[in-house]
């Protein structure tokens, strides 16, 4: 068996799993079972004579474990966080219990397995009895076991965090996870893989939306595809149709492989697309910007004919690492993305954290973490981490067109602290004679249904606005867009978000403020029409959805959709609006 959560099959069986495509497209390749990348590890043979070094290996582990725990035990008994020492000296105990102390030894010896592989089996099995275990406090104990395993593994393999894949296999496999953060799949653009599969998740999580962003197919909310499929198995992920087969036989192996080939012809068609202006067929131009997590995204956005830079999601500068990004750090990363964009409009978030976005060992725990301390929440509560932020961006502003965006407004004193931090900043590189563009635009995100109502009241200190549908949506509706079990309730066609959309897009006209779409509603082909009857001028998406949203904008007609989008905004029934975006779309 190739892995502890596996279901036992004594042969291969085709079946087949439904959940929910976030990233279209379809791929085919070997399941690489994915348990998070703390305690993801290399799988490998030993030597039957080899046998015994690996399991002196895994105690030498152990023991360093033990020591360090021990050693942490005492030095806190004197502290003032005395009440920690009980907490290490549950992990102590842990340790000494037969689970991490003998079993592993015995996984090696009888699967002739490395000793990380032997670990990371002996953890599946421990997970797969928690889930089994009702009572709340016992099964609290799973993070106890978990964050054991964790610290015998960076003792045994260090704690540089990758993905353990062959690399032979890499550019064909496909990753099954029960979730994955937004963190872990940005370490994903290093390799290559087809596609990836979670058990949780929702259509507009962050994790969806950074597969959007890589182009790959991408389905969540599966629920067991992470305890039914084996290592290796092949695997075809169907993210349009939200469908993944695996162990397919002949017939229906040739047939994805027939669509997956059409699927590419298609997409070199659009490629042809790349240099053409986007405009309607009555003339009117309209801008396609495309959304970027790191600075090695340039190349897809030139690849994607995009005329700027939407959004830089500056948080994941952030992420995968122990320490923060400095001044100097930043700087460079805004510069080479604004160089690179030579001229044309780079607008750059800053830091978006919160929710399903977490900084490494500064997470908070809440109850409601998108209603918590996120975004220009989080940086007006860490003056000294916005202040070093801003700075870099406003050194970087020399070297183009940068803009900054303020994300989740919501009240004047927000706004005005915001403005009143960017002065400061502005003040402290004029007192040290540091260059910077004096004019650089600032804007706010419009995605709290406060701000869509009361837009007025920022508009008179923005200088631009973006509206961001994911939240705004999930706001408006009080769903949360992570939780698959109330995922199928998120619509961006609710009457209700299409009046805030409308309305925000109408008031910024009337105030001459430029206005763009940045969220997941940009990038979706069958919306575009919708928007652009809206009044939308300005949409920013992930680089892959430029070329299709393109050819839409091109064979649209302005004065031919305005009566059509007219019904939609008075029609209050959603299978009604369905009914006539399909016509609009026709």
């Amino acid at each position: 068996m190739a892995d502890g959560a596996s279901a036992p099959r004594e042969y291969n069986i085709c079946f087949t799993m439904h959940g929910i495509g976030v990233s279209g497209g379809i791929a085919i390749g070997h399941a690489h079972l994915f348990t998070g990348m703390s305690t993801e590890v290399d799988h490998y043979e030993v030597a039957s004579y080899d046998v015994p070094r690996e399991q002196r290996r895994y105690d030498r582990a152990v023991k360093e474990v033990k020591d360090e725990l021990a050693g942490l035990a005492e030095s806190v008994r004197a502290s003032s966080a005395s009440e920690l020492a009980s907490f290490v000296n549950v992990h102590l105990m842990l340790l000494e219990d037969s689970a991490f102390s003998e079993v592993p030894r015995e996984i090696i010896k009888e699967e002739r397995c490395n000793a990380e592989w032997a670990l990371r089996l002996q953890l599946d099995e421990l997970t797969a009895q928690f889930d089994d275990i009702e009572d709340e406090y016992l099964k609290e104990r799973q993070n106890d076991v978990r964050q054991v395993a964790e610290r015998v593994l960076a003792a045994l393999a260090g704690s540089k965090r990758r993905i353990a894949v062959k690399p032979a296999r890499e550019e064909s496999a496909i990753l099954v996870a029960r979730d994955l953060s937004p963190a872990d799949v940005i370490l994903f653009r290093e390799h290559h893989f087809a596609a990836f599969v979670t058990d949780l998740g929702g259509a507009t999580s962050h994790t969806a939306i950074m597969a959007r962003s890589l182009a790959i197919p991408a389905i969540v909310a599966l629920h067991h595809a992470r305890h039914l499929v084996r290592e290796d198995e092949l695997v075809i992920v169907d993210g349009d149709q939200g469908v993944v087969i695996v162990n397919p036989d002949r017939a229906v192996l040739a047939e994805y492989r027939l669509k997956q080939n059409q699927a590419r012809i298609e997409k070199d068609k659009l490629k042809r697309l790349r240099t053409a202006p986007a405009a309607t067929l009555d003339g009117t131009p309209v801008h396609l910007h495309a959304n970027i997590e790191l600075p090695s995204d340039l190349e897809a956005v030139r690849a994607s004919g995009a005329t700027g830079v939407g959004l830089f999601r500056s948080e994941f500068l952030f992420m995968n690492r122990r320490d923060l990004p400095d001044e100097d750090e930043q700087y460079e990363a805004y510069r080479e993305v604004i160089e690179g964009m030579k001229g044309r409009p780079v607008t750059i978030r800053t830091l978006d954290i919160g929710a399903d976005k977490a900084l490494e060992g500064q997470e908070h725990d809440t109850e409601n973490p998108a209603l918590g301390l996120r975004a220009i929440r989080y940086c007006l509560a860490e003056p000294e981490l916005f202040n070093t932020q801003l700075r870099a961006i406003l050194r970087a502003s020399r070297h183009g067109k940068a803009m900054i965006l303020i994300p989740m407004l919501c009240s004047w004193n927000e706004l005005t602290q915001s403005i009143s931090a960017i002065a400061r900043a502005k003040e402290e590189l004029r007192t040290e004679g540091v260059k910077f563009d004096e004019y650089v635009p600032v804007g706010g995100m419009v995605e709290i249904p406060a701000a869509a109502i009361a837009l007025p009241m920022f508009i008179r200190k923005l200088d631009f606005l973006s509206i961001g549908t994911n939240d705004l949506i999930q706001y408006t509706l009080a769903i949360d867009r992570t939780d698959d079990t109330v995922a199928h309730l998120y619509d961006p066609l609710h009457p209700a978000v299409l009046s805030l959309l409308h309305g925000v897009i109408r008031t910024a006209q009337q105030h001459e403020k430029p206005i763009a779409v940045c969220g997941e509603m940009a990038g979706d082909v069958e919306l575009t029409r919708l928007l652009l009857g809206f009044g939308l001028r300005h949409f920013s998406m992930q680089p892959s959805s430029v070329l299709a949203v393109k050819q839409r904008v091109l064979g649209t007609s302005l004065p031919d959709i305005a009566p059509v989008v007219a019904r939609v905004l008075r029609s209050e029934e959603p299978e009604k609006i369905r009914q006539i975006l399909e016509k609009l779309n026709a």
